[in-house]
Formats: C-alpha cells, structure tokens, sequence
C-alpha cells in the first residue's frame, strides 16, 4: 500500500469574508476531502481540478493534479502523488469514501486544462489533462454534470460541496504572468522529482 504523504492534503485553511465561509485554498499537487460546510478554492491554468461529491449526503472534495499520469515511473511508489492525474483521481475518491460517501452517489465537475504556458503548449498539457480527467471518469462510472476545459485562459474555481455550487471566473482581464510562473517553476521541480530530488510546493 501506498503511503499517503501529509503535504498533499491541502493545508492552507483560512475564513473567506467575501462568502462568510470556512475555506481552503489548493495548490498544485493538492487534495482536500470534507464532510463540513466548507469552501473549496483554487486557480488553474493547465492544471485541472475534479470537485466530487456525493450527491445525497454533500461530502465532497477538490483535487489539482499537473500531469496525466507520472510516465515511465507510475508505477513506482515514491511517485505516486496527487501531482499526478491517477493518483490525485484515486486519492480524493478514496478519501471521499472513507468519511461516508457512497461511489454510486458521487458525481464531478471538472475544470482547468487551459493552454497557458508557451512551454506546455507544445506537450499539449492542457488537453491532455483535460482528456485523461475525462476518460478516468467514464471508466470508473462517475457521471461528470458540469465542465469547463480547455481554453486559452486561467480560472478561478470556488466549489461548495455541500450544496453542488461552483462558481468559476475565467481571468481574462488578468495578466497570466503569476500563474504562468507558478505552473513553470511547479512543472521544473516535478522534473527533479522524477530525477530523484525533493519538491517543495510553492505559495
């Protein structure tokens, strides 16, 4: 069995006034799974989140994975992460199930998979996370009710699990240049991960 590293759940807790909500922001590589009230945030260039949730009893959850799958190493288990699509699919539903939720109940709205990044534009990226987070769905049964994907721009995703809400607001207005920068340097030390190094999550 795999073990479940502390780092990947997402820790940044905070109280959102814009929405009177207990809240939790994602970053890359991050999962958060709950059966509260809470606020679920994150922002997305070619990265995607899947937000699942049980559609009777509201225990829900976000993930943010960076890549498809880890390539020739995916099977090795010092790789498994939520960086990576599988990993960050099976580790959210997993965590789902054990604080109550039932798999025939869950359902998903997946966003993100932008083509923001020059540099991951040419490994379309983007799409192939968008592709993957589709087919993972369909091939484990869960219905997916709302998507937004690919595209040219960033977004903004705010999921309630609790009442099935998602509001997302596509940065268009917004110069991309942060979270460009954010995904580069995230992309550049996944690439020391899978060369032995250490990642260290970027704020």
């Amino acid at each position: 069995m795999t073990e479940i590293l502390d780092d990947q759940i997402a820790s940044n807790l905070y109280f959102d006034k814009s929405f009177n909500h207990q809240a939790v922001k994602l970053l890359p590589g991050e999962y958060y799974a709950t059966d509260k009230d809470m606020l679920l945030v994150t922002v997305l260039g070619s990265c995607v989140a899947a937000c699942i949730r049980d559609c009777y009893s509201g225990i829900g959850g976000m993930n943010h994975f960076m890549l498809p799958d880890g390539g020739a190493d995916a099977g090795n288990p010092l790789n498994a992460s939520a960086r990576y699509g599988t990993y960050a699919m099976e580790i959210l539903i997993n965590q789902l199930l054990k604080l109550g939720a039932r798999r025939c109940n869950l359902e998903a709205k997946v966003f993100g998979g932008g083509n923001v990044l020059d540099g991951l534009t040419v490994a379309n990226v983007g799409q192939r996370n968008a592709d993957f987070v589709l087919k993972f769905l369909q091939t484990e049964k869960i219905k997916v009710v709302a998507q937004d994907l690919v595209d040219i721009f960033p977004r903004k995703v705010y999921f309630f699990p609790r009442n099935n809400k998602v509001m997302v607001k596509k940065l268009r207005n917004t110069r991309n240049i942060t979270i460009s920068e954010r995904e580069k340097d995230y992309s550049q030390r996944l690439r020391k991960v899978e060369n032995g190094g250490e990642i260290e999550l970027f704020s």
